[in-house]
This record gives C-alpha cells, structure tokens and sequence, in this order.
C-alpha cells in the first residue's frame, strides 16, 4: 500500500518493507523472496506481488496524474479500494473514476 512517497508492505513486528514508487514488483518479489520465503508466502505478499507483476511494471502514485488523464481504477483489495475512493473525492471532486475492485478469494 502507498501513501507518500513510497510504497510499503508488511516485515516484521516493528519495521515495514519500504519501497519507493516506481520501484518495480519484480525487485520487491525478489527481495522478499530472499528475505524470508516462507513467511511473505504465507502472509501473502508474494502471491499479491506477482499477481500486481501481471499487470502493471511498478507501484504508481495516483496523486501524480492529478490531472485526472485516466477513468478506471483498479484494486485488489478492499482496503485499498476505500482509501482510492475516499481519496479521490478529496482530491478531484469534480471528477468521475469508475473503481473497480477486484477481490480474489483463494
């Protein structure tokens, strides 16, 4: 999840994995992968890593296309998908996205 300048995911009890915006799935993956395999596997950051991979090359920063060039937003996860919404009212009300969120259920 993102907010700021970087893009983060869960690690340990007191420190986050942090990325920077742009940095792409794949380095993430395979950073995580090194790290601990079987934790981020069974936390599920490596599956929602090389699903996000499939799509896109890197996290985005919505707030950087604040003039409002796209129409639909994607999410995979309900959490995100509220923060988008409430987000985007916020930033460009006089706007209209179509959001989509795309559960996947395992």
């Amino acid at each position: 999840m993102g907010r700021g300048l970087t893009s983060s995911s869960p690690g340990s009890l007191s420190e986050p994995n942090v990325y920077e915006f742009g940095a792409p799935y794949k380095h993430m993956f395979d950073d995580l992968r090194h790290k601990d395999p079987e934790l981020y596997k069974r936390n599920g950051i490596l599956p929602m890593l090389k699903r996000n991979s499939s799509v896109k090359l890197a996290p985005q920063r919505r707030q950087d296309n604040a003039d409002g060039s796209f129409d639909i937003v994607f999410t995979f996860e309900e959490k995100v998908f509220d923060m988008v919404i409430e987000g985007s009212i916020l930033a460009f009300p006089k706007l209209f996205f179509l959001f989509v969120c795309l559960m996947l259920f395992l």
